[in-house]
């Protein structure tokens, strides 16, 4: 017998979402979350794991897992390959979004704004803080690219390896930071019968406008 999804449903009845209640900076409500998020969410789900989506030349969509690395006024950071399709699509078109969604909490964030490349020195500052495993996983993989097999890329990483053994292992120019300077937030909180929460913050001339959207 086939799999039927179509019965596959939740009711949502944990919490509700106020907007007589909710800040009038929604970075507020976003550190908020992230930091219930934090203390409820548990593995295998990681509380900043986020879909980022891109649009290439062609105007298609990509999207994929990330996790954030950092938020605030200036905006929402994250890390990667700037050789890699993401590096390719927000090179041509520097507008992307993000979809972070918590189970635990029946809550979801989209957030939606341009991309810039940041600091070199933060950058560094980040490459440095992680692993020299990771550091060197930088330097060896060509992201996005095709491999004949994994045999391929553990042969790059070995001389990856060689290259810098007994030496510290600089980041590589190909690689470094993003912020999305976030135009657009929007709260969802799961309600039951699907009559959900949902609060969108928009940017106008610097300031935060927010309404209520129906679910």
């Amino acid at each position: 017998m086939p799999l039927s999804l179509a019965n596959m449903r939740r009711q949502y009845t944990r919490d509700g979402l106020d907007e007589a209640q909710a800040p009038e900076n929604p970075l507020t409500l976003f550190s908020l979350w992230m930091q219930q998020a934090r203390e409820t969410e548990s593995p295998p789900v990681e509380a900043n794991s986020m879909a980022l989506a891109t649009v290439d030349e062609q105007g298609r969509p990509h999207c994929r897992i990330l996790l954030l690395k950092g938020f605030g006024e200036e905006g929402f950071s994250f890390f990667g390959n700037y050789d890699s399709g993401k590096g390719q699509d927000l090179a041509t078109h520097p507008w992307a979004a993000m979809t972070f969604f918590w189970p635990g909490l029946e809550r979801q964030v989209r957030v939606e704004g341009q991309v810039h490349k940041l600091d070199p020195t933060l950058s560094d500052a980040y490459f440095h803080s992680r692993s020299v495993a990771s550091r060197l996983g930088a330097w060896a993989s060509p992201q996005s690219r095709a491999l004949d097999n994994r045999a391929a890329l553990e042969a790059l990483l070995a001389q990856v390896g060689q290259r810098f053994a007994g030496q510290p292992v600089p980041r590589p120019e190909h690689w470094g930071g993003y912020c999305l300077r976030p135009e657009r937030l929007e709260f969802w909180q799961g309600r039951a019968d699907r009559l959900h929460d949902r609060l969108d913050y928009r940017l106008h001339d610097g300031l935060w406008q927010r309404s209520r959207l129906a679910p």
